[in-house]
């Protein structure tokens, strides 16, 4: 339980974040791109390239959970993708690494426009 309390706090933390981010950039850059989703990624993959590398040696056990898994999994699950994809890559998994990357793209649109044409005829 105390686990998912760790998750559920950080998974908040990290929305916020992300919320705030999204309505900075907004304000300051309008909506020609999408500058808030970039800067949330691109921060989230800063953030938890930092955590695992700085937990890969250590004992992290519920900071992990509440920091990595629930903070940047709130901010931006980008930042997850991209760091499962980069264990494919160093442990030499190319393969895998490229079905994943392909997969989630493809799969992920097609989801999306399969959803969108769903509602749509609702």
């Amino acid at each position: 339980m105390r686990e998912l309390l760790c998750i559920f706090l950080g998974g908040g933390l990290g929305s916020i974040c992300r919320y705030s981010i999204g309505a900075f950039l907004l304000q300051s850059q309008g909506r020609s791109f999408p500058w808030a989703t970039l800067a949330a990624n691109v921060i989230g993959c800063l953030c938890i390239g930092l955590l695992t590398g700085f937990f890969e040696r250590r004992q992290a056990g519920i900071v992990y959970l509440l920091l990595v898994t629930g903070f940047c999994g709130g901010f931006t699950t980008f930042s997850t993708f991209s760091n499962e994809t980069f264990q494919f890559l160093r442990q030499g998994l190319y393969s895998m690494a490229l079905l994943y990357i392909v997969l989630s793209l493809a799969v992920g649109l097609a989801m999306l426009l399969a959803g969108f044409a769903v509602a749509r005829n609702i």
